[in-house]
């Protein structure tokens, strides 16, 4: 008899649905961005100051200096002061580690009198400490408008998205995704260049969403603008480390307005799952299998701006806002996902997400999750 109620007790942890943990932003900040290494450290960036002129902080938990739960003291990513631009919650910072745990930051440069806006980039330094001097990728494709997109992999390459017109070009119909790429553990870039021909613009003040699987797939999720109405979401992919993609129409949404949307990506059980917004609604699925894709639960809310997080179980986790509204802020929602990418359990939802800002998720080490807003 007792071995028989151990083994409940114990079949009963083993699959207890994980917990999820609200956690705020360090110091009042906006606009989180985690990466997480496979040790369970996590990385965290964010924003604070001025949304129009303001600067990025940089701190971590979790592995072998915490739980998960309280971060270390932060260290300012910008080399120059009042920098960075949170206006418009999507153009805020992009994090990505790549080989040897490198820790690279991506950002839109502030630009008060309407010049050319910069698309800052840095690295953290050897001994942790502090980060190099923050360095501009644009030379040629100048109209940075929306949000970048930032990947890198495990053998040292680091890949670099914007949208911007064609040069000597206007409109949102001229538009198209920009890269740079660096071979070298992001020391060195190539000249940016058009990844995908196909003329299909792109949604002006839209953000972008870039991401290297472990397999060295690199994928973009991207907002259309063609013929202005179709703000269709495209999903390019390369699987030769940059030097091509192809591209697919994921999700249409016929539209004549821009509707400043955000998309997420996260790897689980040697797949790929994507999160992006379309009708004011979630949608996530697959990258593999997009005829599956399913949706966030409950309508009419404004959905917006997507976070996903992966536990090493399978488990998944998508977070999101809703009523966020331009200089006003909402509430975040959740919903765990088991390994197929099922709901389990009861949608979640807390009121407080700030002005500008948006939602992180990320994995704890015992299994559960936690969310910042």
């Amino acid at each position: 008899m007792l071995r028989f109620a151990l083994l409940l007790f114990v079949s009963a942890t083993l699959w207890a649905a994980p917990h999820v943990f609200l956690e705020r932003v360090p110091d009042g900040g906006v606009q989180p961005q985690v990466a997480v290494e496979p040790s369970g450290a996590v990385h965290l960036v964010y924003f604070k100051g001025d949304p129009a002129a303001g600067d990025l902080f940089y701190c971590t938990s979790g592995g072998a200096s915490g739980d998960g739960h309280a971060f270390s003291s932060p260290i300012r990513v910008n080399s120059i002061a009042g920098s960075a631009v949170a206006t418009g919650n999507i153009r805020g910072p992009r994090l990505a580690l790549g080989r040897g745990g490198n820790v690279f930051v991506l950002w839109n440069g502030a630009t008060k009198d309407g010049s050319r806006s910069s698309l800052f980039f840095t690295r953290l330094n050897s001994s942790r400490t502090a980060f190099e001097p923050q360095r501009n990728l644009i030379h040629t494709a100048w109209g940075l408008d929306g949000g970048s997109g930032l990947a890198a992999d495990r053998q040292g390459r680091v890949y670099v998205f914007w949208h911007a017109p064609l040069p000597g070009k206007e409109g949102e119909s001229n538009r198209r995704i920009w890269m740079s790429r660096s071979r070298d553990d992001g020391r060195n870039f190539s000249p940016e260049t058009v990844v995908w021909n196909r003329p299909t613009g792109v949604c002006g003040c839209c953000s972008l969403a870039a991401y290297a699987a472990p397999d060295g797939t690199v994928q973009v999720l991207y907002r259309a603008a063609e013929a202005i109405t179709h703000r269709d979401m495209y999903l390019l992919v390369s699987r030769d480390h940059g030097s091509t993609f192809t591209g697919s129409e994921i999700s249409p949404w016929n539209v004549s307005y821009c509707v400043m949307s955000s998309e997420a990506f996260v790897s689980s059980a040697t797949r790929t799952i994507a999160a992006w917004e379309t009708e004011k609604q979630i949608h996530f699925s697959r990258t593999d299998v997009l005829s599956d894709t399913a949706i966030a639960p409950g309508a009419g809310a404004n959905q917006k701006y997507p976070a996903l997080a992966a536990s090493s179980s399978g488990s998944v986790l998508l977070a999101w806002t809703e009523g966020m509204k331009w200089s006003r802020g909402g509430s975040v929602h959740w919903q765990l996902l088991d390994r197929n990418l099922r709901p389990t359990g009861l949608p979640g939802s807390a009121d407080g997400v700030p002005p500008w800002s948006v939602v992180a998720a990320y994995p704890l080490s015992d299994g559960n999750f936690a969310v910042l807003y």
